[in-house]
Order: C-alpha cells, then sequence, then structure tokens
C-alpha cells in the first residue's frame, strides 16, 4: 500500500486565507524567470481573480512559460472560455480539465502553483474573493471565507513540479505508449522518495496509481494517534472506514475533534447529520461553524502531524475527484495550525448528543435518506469505492 512519501529538510509557510495567500502568489509569479506551472479548481472573474490573471499574463509577457489549468465545472463554462481567449493572446498555455464531462465527472478540486522549480503553493483555496461564498458567488459573507493554503521551499518541490508537469502532459495529445511510459516515470519518483527522511509529503488522490493515497495518510495517523485528532472541514461525509477510524481513536481515549463548516449546501449537511449520534455516542467532539463560509481541510493530529490542502472529507474527494495535500511533520507546524483550528472551535457551536433527542421523526428519517441517496450516487460514480 502507499504511504506518505516524507522528505526532509523543507520549509513550509502556513498562509490563512487570502490575505495571506493572494500577496505571496502574486509576488512569486511577478519574481517568475522561467516557468509556471498553475491549477486550480475555480477561477472567478472577480478582482480577486483579475489580479492573479495579471500576474500570470505579465510573466508570459516577459518570456516565462506559464501553463495552466483550470477546471471547466469549477470555474464555468463561460467564465473559463472568456479566460482562455485572454490567456492564448497573451502567451499563456492553458488546457480546460474535463469539459462537458468528456472523461466522466471527475473534477480537478486541487490547488497547486509550481514557480521556477523553486516555491510551491498547495492548499484549499480558490481563486476568487475571501468575502463572497464559492458555491453561491453573489452572495456576501458575514467575514471572510475560513481557509488555508501553504507555501513551500525545498526538495519537496521537485515532487509537486513533477506532479503539476505530468497533469499537464496528461491533458495534451498522447499516444497510449507515452501514457504508460509516463505513468511509470511516475511510479520511479515516488519510489526514490521513499529513501529520503521525515518532514514533508505531497499526496494526491487520482483514479490511477493513488486511488486512495490520501484517505490512506488520514488512516494511518488517526491509528496510531495517542493525545488528540483536530479535523476542520466544510463536507463531512466520508465512508466507513474512516469514521470507524475516528471512533477507535476516541474510545481509547484521544480527543478527537472534527469542525465542520454547515449552511452551504443541505445535502452535505444532512449526510453529516446522519453521523452525529453514533459519534457523540463514541465520544468525538462536534462542533459546527457557522460564522462565515468553512472552506479549510486541514488537520492537526497529536504533536507534529499536520495536513493541509484540498481534500474533503467526504466521497467526492476521498473517491472521486483529483485532489492534493501536503502532510507535515513538524512540531512548530502543527502548533501554529492547531491555534487556528482551536480559534476556529472557539467560534463554533458545540453539537450534544441531548441536541438530537429534540430532533422529529420526520427529519431523522430525511437524515437517513440523505446518506443512502449520497451513498448511492457515490458508488455509482466511483465505482463502488465509498464504503
Amino acid at each position: 500500500m502507499r504511504s506518505v512519501n516524507f522528505i526532509a529538510d523543507n520549509e513550509v509557510k502556513l498562509l490563512h486565507c487570502g490575505t495571506d495567500y493572494f500577496p505571496a502568489l502574486r509576488e512569486a509569479i511577478d519574481a517568475a524567470q522561467y516557468e509556471i506551472y498553475f491549477e486550480t479548481y475555480i477561477f472567478a472573474g472577480d478582482d480577486t481573480g483579475q489580479s492573479v490573471l495579471g500576474a500570470l499574463v505579465r510573466a508570459a509577457q516577459r518570456g516565462v512559460a506559464v501553463r495552466m489549468i483550470t477546471d471547466w465545472f469549477g470555474t464555468g463554462h463561460r467564465q473559463v472560455n472568456r479566460m482562455h481567449e485572454q490567456l492564448v493572446a497573451a502567451g499563456v498555455e492553458h488546457r480546460i480539465f474535463n469539459p462537458w464531462f468528456k472523461r466522466g465527472v471527475t473534477r480537478t478540486h486541487r490547488k497547486i502553483c509550481v514557480v521556477d522549480r523553486e516555491v510551491a503553493f498547495v492548499g484549499g483555496i480558490n481563486i476568487n474573493d475571501d468575502m463572497f461564498c464559492d458555491t453561491k458567488p453573489d452572495v456576501c459573507l458575514a467575514a471572510p471565507r475560513w481557509d488555508f493554503a501553504v507555501a513551500v521551499r525545498g526538495p519537496l518541490v521537485a515532487s509537486i513540479q513533477q506532479e503539476a508537469q505530468t497533469q499537464w502532459q496528461r491533458l495534451g495529445k498522447m499516444s497510449i505508449i507515452k501514457r504508460i511510459g509516463l505513468f511509470n516515470e511516475m511510479r520511479k519518483v515516488n519510489r526514490i522518495a521513499r529513501q529520503s527522511t521525515v518532514q514533508a509529503g505531497f499526496v494526491v488522490r487520482d483514479n490511477l496509481r493513488n486511488r486512495a493515497t490520501i484517505q490512506r495518510a488520514y488512516l494511518q495517523a488517526l491509528g496510531r494517534a495517542r493525545k488528540s485528532v483536530l479535523i476542520a472541514n466544510p463536507y463531512f461525509a466520508p465512508g466507513r472506514k474512516f469514521r470507524h477510524a475516528l471512533a477507535r481513536a476516541a474510545q481509547r481515549g484521544v480527543e478527537v475533534v472534527l469542525l465542520i463548516g454547515v449552511g452551504e449546501i443541505w445535502l452535505q449537511d444532512a449526510v453529516a447529520h446522519s453521523f452525529y449520534p453514533k459519534l457523540l455516542a463514541a465520544g468525538v467532539k462536534v462542533v459546527e461553524y457557522r460564522k462565515t463560509q468553512l472552506h479549510a481541510k486541514v488537520a492537526v493530529i497529536d504533536d507534529d502531524w499536520a495536513t493541509v490542502g484540498s481534500s474533503n472529507v467526504d466521497g467526492l474527494s476521498l473517491f472521486l475527484n483529483q485532489e492534493a495535500n501536503v502532510v507535515i511533520k513538524d512540531a512548530e507546524f502543527a502548533r501554529s495550525l492547531r491555534q487556528h483550528i482551536e480559534q476556529g472551535i472557539a467560534d463554533g457551536v458545540v453539537i450534544h448528543a441531548e441536541d438530537f433527542a429534540h430532533v422529529g421523526r420526520v427529519r431523522r428519517i430525511g437524515y437517513e435518506v440523505a446518506f443512502v441517496f449520497y451513498k448511492l450516487l457515490m458508488r455509482i460514480f466511483a465505482v463502488g469505492k465509498y464504503a
């Protein structure tokens, strides 16, 4: 089974919300001299999007090779086509991921940027304004969207660069022989990485060689947890293995806290609610974040294990879409991220078992129906992997 390939001697900087992320991203792009690989799910046409787009265009116009991938569904048909024309005219190489679902329902949900093979950005932050909802762009949020990314420097950047470059090549025209060769080359890179010492690792999920890599990284860390587990995620709808791992950790005395975003998608909320009674009974603490849109996909386990990335803890991210996370083994980084999550927990609403005693029978049935429906969809689209 493929596990996290940790590499030593990296500098990993935590970026909180767009306030930290976008200035750092634009600064790196403006300093680029040779090449940029850029991939995102949502690239909005708002002021934030235009500022990043302008930086990419300026880079291309001064001779930097800029290769950019945007998801057709996440960005939207009209926006992605309008942006494509502007990018091509400016000399940016732009590819659209899976337009019109021609390659099935899989989306690229990854947020990656690699500049000059020196600095890489990975996380959950899309290219859109912090003050507007992802799923309802015309809805203004009460506070900036709560999200994270990391800026990475050091040997791990080579792994992120290789993945970004491979994704770019896969979306181009390639013969089956070249695709097989590319697949084998990526396997070779992973084998080499295992020889390195521990500090940080780059994990991706796709439907080829990494079908369960991100979930496995979580399960292995949960299985080794001895003190605490803090997970913040907007969409909580994992399969049975993940839910059982959380319950088992709580039952052996580990403090397990889930900070879950609510109020965005009714089906996701209902599915999460269907899990609450059993999780609470096992000793898992559930907190709902209602201050603003929670979009972070982060976790801290014990004193030195942390992850920041694009992967939600749900069927779409763990079993269907393409995702990318960085896993960090470092006490100082874990402590910094823990402080943010603990503040989010303090701003949230704790859910108690007795809260469900007042939930009507019809609503409880609705939760269960939502879960059955969601499970059926995942088993169809994820080819039976959701369990």
